[in-house]
């Protein structure tokens, strides 16, 4: 009876780990693995700037679209732009400044810009300032519905725009545009050369590091949201 009752409580045997043959590779393999890919990392690097700056105009557009935050030398691309092109208006967007906002004479991107495009010769009449309304995040979003409502409203014929904007911000804010304005409007896109860096080594600079990698970042990120009107 007791041999019984000992057989009965008996503690189940409990494996927490187990042996097991697994697939690794060789000394060849992993040669082959980080030569693919220190050569896969060597083409992003070398490519990731020109595919985030690209410039993809529309020949004879009918107005330029501006980003009022741009630095000055980019705004003075954007004049020649349009002094040399055939553009029959000139729109800046943009949101309120951050900082100096209770001591500026003008208070938000767009206005500055504007401003900033008469000092270099641009005619008043071709000016048109469209502000973008106070958003806490998608600005770029924010400013192209804004332009879009205000082409509406005004009834404009327009049928083609170029937006400038500077360097590894354009691909991000074209695809924007392009899915506010489609499919009544086209959308080309200008990136402005930056004076803040060497593009072709950006890797080389924290500036460039930070502007790239954050573009590349908050590209991603759009491609996973879709904005319409």
């Amino acid at each position: 009876m007791l041999q019984k009752n000992q057989h009965a409580y008996t503690i189940p045997d409990i494996q927490l780990i187990k042996h097991q043959k697994i697939w690794t590779l060789t000394a060849q393999g992993w040669a082959l693995f980080l030569a693919v890919s220190a050569s896969a990392i060597f083409f992003v690097i070398h490519n990731l700037y020109p595919f985030l700056a690209v410039t993809s105009p529309i020949k004879s557009a009918d107005a330029l679209v501006i980003d009022g935050w741009i630095s000055d030398y980019a705004l003075e691309q954007a004049a020649a732009e349009f002094k040399n092109g055939s553009y029959r208006q000139i729109f800046t967007i943009g949101s309120k400044i951050d900082q100096g906002f209770y001591l500026a004479e003008y208070n938000n991107f767009a206005e500055i810009a504007a401003r900033t495009l008469s000092k270099f010769g641009i005619p008043e009449e071709k000016l048109i300032v469209v502000p973008t309304p106070n958003v806490v995040k998608d600005r770029t979003n924010a400013s192209a519905i804004a332009l879009v409502h205000y082409i509406s409203d005004k009834n404009l014929q327009i049928e083609s725009i170029n937006l400038l904007t500077t360097d590894a911000h354009a691909r991000r804010s074209w695809l924007i545009f392009k899915n506010i304005f489609a499919p009544k409007i086209q959308v080309g896109i200008i990136s402005a050369k930056t004076q803040n860096y060497d593009a072709k080594k950006w890797w080389n600079s924290s500036e460039g590091v930070r502007v790239v990698i954050s573009e590349a970042i908050a590209y991603i990120y759009v491609r996973l949201v879709t904005w319409k009107l």
